[in-house]
């Protein structure tokens, strides 16, 4: 059996606003009970962010935060509402945005396409996150006609090389077909599809399939399989991701890892603050723990990954489910807590049967 990991780790928990709290919380309590099992030490501290940073200390992203998060090996970020959060991946240049979309097979009911067409789904978008339209200038003025309001979907070069390179290092180690989501009948002066495929030179082994927005979307509800890696710049990878929740049943199971050119990391679930259910202790964690599963990997920590993740397939496959999963089948209705016990308990089991090896070899 392989050794379990000696290492230590400092993340910092933004909690934010709404159900980011909550889903936060949840995940910190499986990580901590995961680091126990492998071995290695977790140590957290808490960051502002958003509105509630405001209130507190007068700023959306406050210096307290920024210098918190220095120096540290990963982020875990819940939700907010507004404010903050751009400015937070900007100032960590955390331009390489990861959105895995893997389909549960006993969750295809849920899903809004039929089950043929989800059951083995395993599709990564690849997401410019740094810069395009929620970067570029911005504001409202008037002129002779009136008052109007402009954003600028800007894109130097470079940033599309960048994030090519990265969704191109991505295909060659899954299927080597890289699909390039653009609108360049109407955009022309933004090249996605010319710059992509200059750099794919480095990678003879991938396809690139240049794919206009629209009928990118319509495929992925209409044939989702076809795909294997997408590329998209920040507003269409924004939108597209989000189709990924109809596929697999929920947003509230998709998470995300934002990273930078040192390996650093923002790691969060692609859902927002829900206000309408926070406080109610029924949001699904399985987004933000999903994000902290890509921390894990990201850290080399592959085994505890694969630990969490197999936990809450069986989980699932036990007909568990959150109210945002609820189908009033044969299925079990359960909060936030319980899923978080149920989690843990699988958890436990797979500890014991470690401990349980160790002893018959005499380790």
């Amino acid at each position: 059996m392989e050794s379990l990991s000696k290492a230590s780790y400092r993340i910092v928990a933004i909690p934010g606003e709404g159900i980011g709290p909550e889903v936060v919380e949840a995940s910190l309590k499986i990580l901590q009970h995961v680091a126990k099992i492998q071995g290695f030490t977790l140590q957290v501290d808490y960051g502002w962010l958003g509105t509630t940073a405001f209130e507190q200390l007068g700023s959306y992203f406050p210096q307290a935060t920024a210098e918190l998060c220095d120096g540290a090996d990963g982020i875990v970020f819940g939700a907010v509402s507004q404010g903050g959060l751009l400015e937070l991946r900007k100032h960590f240049d955390f331009f390489c945005n990861l959105r895995p979309i893997l389909s549960v097979n006993s969750l295809v009911h849920k899903s809004s396409l039929r089950p043929e067409k989800i059951q083995g789904l395993d599709i990564l978008i690849v997401r410019e996150l740094v810069s395009g339209i929620y970067f570029g200038p911005s504001g409202r003025t008037c002129d002779e006609q009136g008052n109007y309001g402009y954003h600028t979907m800007r894109y130097y070069d470079e940033e599309i090389r960048r994030i090519a390179h990265k969704a191109l290092e991505k295909a060659q180690s899954r299927g080597g077909l890289l699909t390039v989501a653009h609108k360049e009948n109407a955009l022309p002066h933004l090249p996605w599809t010319r710059l992509v495929q200059e750099e794919a030179r480095q990678f003879p082994g991938v396809v690139v399939e240049p794919m206009l927005v629209d009928n990118l979307a319509m495929q992925m509800v209409l044939n989702p399989q076809r795909f294997d890696v997408i590329l998209a710049g920040n507003l269409f990878g924004d939108i597209l991701s989000d189709i990924g929740g109809a596929l697999v049943g929920s947003i509230g199971l998709l998470g995300s890892a934002s990273i930078n050119a040192n390996g650093f990391g923002l790691y969060e679930a692609i859902h927002g603050t829900a206000p309408d259910i926070a406080g109610l202790g029924i949001a699904n964690p399985l987004g933000t723990l999903g994000a902290c599963v890509l921390m894990l990997q990201q850290w080399g920590e592959v085994q505890a990954a694969q630990q969490i993740i197999a936990a809450q397939d069986r989980i699932l496959a036990k007909g568990y489910r959150t109210a945002d999963l609820f189908t009033q089948g044969e299925e079990i209705l359960v909060n936030t807590a319980t899923l978080v016990d149920l989690l843990l308990e699988e958890l436990s089991v797979v500890q014991h049967s470690q401990l349980g090896v160790l002893h018959e070899s005499g380790k």
